[in-house]
């Protein structure tokens, strides 16, 4: 998902990212494991439109769980941008925030500004989750080869066991 190469520009908090390396639709998925195993952290999931589309049930299984400590924001451009480009079929008529009530979360959201987001979000962030935050963005694609290589996929391991000695001191 493109947005995580943004994300990587401004976190604070690089030993609790994970990338998901050549993971498209496993997001919510990975995001949910760690909102189970320390349900004393917030757990922010920053995934694609077309990322979730590819794992929709996904939905279904974080709200069978109703972690109250997820934030799963979905970035909707319309594009699958991390392969290129190509439009998201049926783009113009999917509402996220419509499905994560349907499965089950507690709370959802549709802005399609960033003013009204930044209005809005330190009291959404204030509801218990699991919530989905869908945001209607522009199209941005990545300039150059994008970082799906083996080597790309070695370091999300080594990723996810820095977060793990993070969040539990081992």
């Amino acid at each position: 998902m493109t947005q995580s190469g943004f994300w990587g520009q401004v976190s604070t908090h690089k030993n609790l990212d994970i990338g998901i390396a050549n993971g498209m639709g496993k997001a919510s998925s990975v995001g949910l494991g760690v909102a189970l195993g320390r349900p004393d952290r917030k757990v922010i999931v920053l995934d694609g439109d077309g990322s979730l589309l590819m794992n929709l049930g996904s939905l279904v299984t974080v709200a069978g769980q109703q972690p109250a400590n997820f934030y799963h924001f979905v970035f909707d451009n319309g594009v699958y941008a991390i392969t290129g480009g190509q439009p998201v079929p049926g783009h113009e008529m999917v509402d996220y925030a419509g499905l994560a009530r349907a499965a089950g979360y507690r709370n959802a959201y549709s802005f399609a500004d960033v003013e009204t987001l930044a209005t809005e979000l330190p009291g959404i962030m204030a509801k218990p989750g699991p919530v989905l935050v869908n945001i209607k963005s522009k199209t941005v694609l990545p300039r150059g080869p994008v970082d799906q290589t083996w080597e790309s996929n070695k370091r999300m391991p080594a990723a996810l066991r820095a977060v793990r000695k993070t969040l539990t001191g081992s």
